[in-house]
């Protein structure tokens, strides 16, 4: 089984926490990188100072709830740079205002989905995005 970097932009450490103990869970061996806000999450990708060494995700977990830029903008800005705009991604978020699906997916999200607040709902959904876009989708070349 291929191994993925995957982009989590979460400033909930909580949902961090039950994230990364999903992907353990599922047994898939990813490199996870955090990002604890929008500005970090952009400065990692853009390989602005102090992340001019950042691994490119080949997939990002964005959340819409944010400190410092929120995940909207956040998507915009990766889908008009023409060397992020095809790094996929899923928009998991609390919020199921029909206005953010709509801005998410008027904005090039891949999928949007609301986390559940059952514990291990959550972990079923983590589960199943790591094992769908990790054993069965093709992702781009990093090159």
């Amino acid at each position: 089984m291929k191994e993925i970097d995957i982009l989590l932009v979460e400033d909930n450490e909580g949902d961090i926490v039950l994230t990364m103990e999903a992907m353990k869970q599922g047994k898939l061996k990813n490199n996870v990188i955090i990002a604890r806000d929008g500005q970090m999450a952009l400065d990692m990708l853009l390989k602005n100072a102090p992340y001019q060494d950042q691994i490119t995700p080949d997939l990002i977990l964005l959340d819409i709830n944010l400190p410092k830029m929120d995940g909207i903008e956040v998507l915009k800005q990766i889908k008009e740079n023409k060397l992020l705009k095809r790094i996929p991604v899923i928009m998991l978020t609390t919020s199921a205002e029909e206005g953010d699906i709509l801005k998410s997916y008027n904005n090039y999200a891949n999928c949007y989905i609301t986390k559940p607040i059952n514990l291990s709902s959550f972990m079923e959904v983590v589960s199943t995005i790591e094992e769908f876009w990790v054993s069965l989708v093709q992702l781009p070349s990093k090159r």
